[in-house]
């Protein structure tokens, strides 16, 4: 199936007289047939469900939907995208661990990486997305395991390099972790370049309706996890059994370790409604994401030309510095969220965005809604000055995403904002 079918039928098949839509399984337990058939279950949870606190029948169709879209030969669904992020690395380090991450990334990662991370035991050396390969080399210890990156970064919209990410990970037995939140599916699949991990905050632009907080990881299946340099998985895990996971399944290792261990443990599992929202969401996501990257377009290339804005940084525009990168990764598009400055700094940017009235000033992005948020006030705040130049967050800069009302309308908004400043 091409990607815009599996929207659509990819994750569940009904059989004969059974519901056409995904159902919503609203139950916490299962029932099996004797004491026997539940211990079976519990030496290898792979074999059939047991709880809902780590799978769910509603949860794992749509699981197997974003899996096949992303060309990954699994994933699971958490109850946000930070807990998605904290997973996704933790089913590999350790305490006195460290990995690599670019320096641009949202700024409730960069929390997580550098403070609660670092409770933890585990290190994060940030790099510049822009590093050269030496660079990026030189910052490897002998306890790295795993490199991290968006593919478009939030909200500083820099384009990650999967390629020479993957090169320099791969050369060094670690695997590339790929946050692919801003492009989805649709418009880039980091797996194809190289990537051994996605992951995404499904509240964005797959869900794309704001009624659902989610997050999932997907895992290509392609790492080597007998590289030598990840004994958890080569080694009996005496937690469940003094079970192997690479050689009890093989290349989907990765995915029934974090799942086994790491939601079992956390339970950090979304619910059955919140999984059938995120379908209906991912069922129009094709859709959607042609029609964001259109308006985004048109009114990018209209702040380009406002003589009230310092600069615009969306990766589609031939001004941009990603815009070849943008070019190679995302051919149809960089998605609906752009990054601008106005003149005036901190002060104007606060004017306008109070002056809007179609766009709804939020704690969102990549909604349907156009929705504008000041990043050094909000998702940033936290951050040191050093730590907002480093991300590419400037006092005056504002994120603005894009929905999917009319064009005109759009326009209008901005510009009687603009008026105000």
């Amino acid at each position: 199936m091409n990607i815009e079918t599996k929207c659509l039928h990819a994750g569940y098949t009904p059989k004969n007289t059974e519901p056409r839509v995904v159902p919503i399984v609203q139950s916490t337990t299962y029932v099996y047939d004797s004491t026997d058939d539940v211990a079976a279950v519990f030496d290898d949870p792979t074999k059939s469900l047991i709880y809902s606190r780590f799978e769910n029948p509603t949860v794992m169709a749509v699981e197997d939907k974003i899996a096949a879209l992303e060309g990954g030969i699994g994933a699971m669904c958490t109850s946000s995208g930070q807990a998605a992020t904290m997973c996704s690395l933790l089913n590999i380090l350790q305490s006195g661990d460290s990995f690599i991450s670019t320096a641009t990334v949202y700024g409730g990662t960069i929390n997580l990486f550098a403070v609660t991370f670092k409770k933890m035991g585990i290190e994060c050396i940030f790099v510049s997305p822009d590093a050269s390969e030496d660079e990026i080399k030189a910052a490897f210890k002998p306890n790295t395991k795993a490199v991290f990156g968006e593919t478009i970064a939030n909200p500083a919209l820099t384009v990650f390099d999967i390629e020479k990410f993957a090169k320099i990970a791969h050369e060094n037995n670690v695997p590339l972790i790929v946050d692919n939140t801003f492009p989805t599916p649709i418009l880039c699949r980091p797996i194809e370049y190289g990537a051994d991990i996605v992951i995404h905050s499904t509240s964005k632009y797959m869900d794309g309706h704001a009624v659902q907080v989610g997050g999932v990881i997907v895992d290509s299946g392609n790492f080597d996890w007998t590289c030598g340099k990840f004994p958890e998985f080569t080694e009996p895990d005496e937690s469940y059994h003094g079970i192997i996971y690479t050689k009890s399944y093989g290349k989907a290792a990765y995915i029934v370790k974090a799942r086994m261990q790491l939601m079992r443990d956390f339970g950090c599992y979304p619910s059955a409604q919140s999984a059938f929202y995120l379908n209906l969401g991912l069922e129009t996501l094709a859709v959607r994401m042609k029609q964001y990257c259109q308006n985004a377009q048109t009114v990018a290339e209209f702040l380009e030309a406002n003589d009230k804005v310092e600069s615009v940084n969306y990766p589609n525009l031939s001004s941009s510095p990603y815009h070849e990168l943008a070019k190679k990764y995302l051919p149809m598009g960089t998605s609906g969220v752009i990054s601008f400055v106005i003149k005036g700094g901190r002060t104007a940017a606060v004017k306008f965005m109070d002056s809007l009235s179609l766009a709804s000033n939020e704690v969102h992005v990549a909604d349907i809604r156009t929705c504008v948020l000041h990043p050094a006030s909000a998702t940033h705040r936290q951050l040191t000055d050093e730590q907002l130049v480093a991300a590419g967050i400037n006092g005056g800069m504002i994120r603005l995403s894009v929905g999917l009302e009319n064009i005109d309308d759009i326009l209008d908004d901005l510009k009687n904002a603009f008026a105000a400043v």
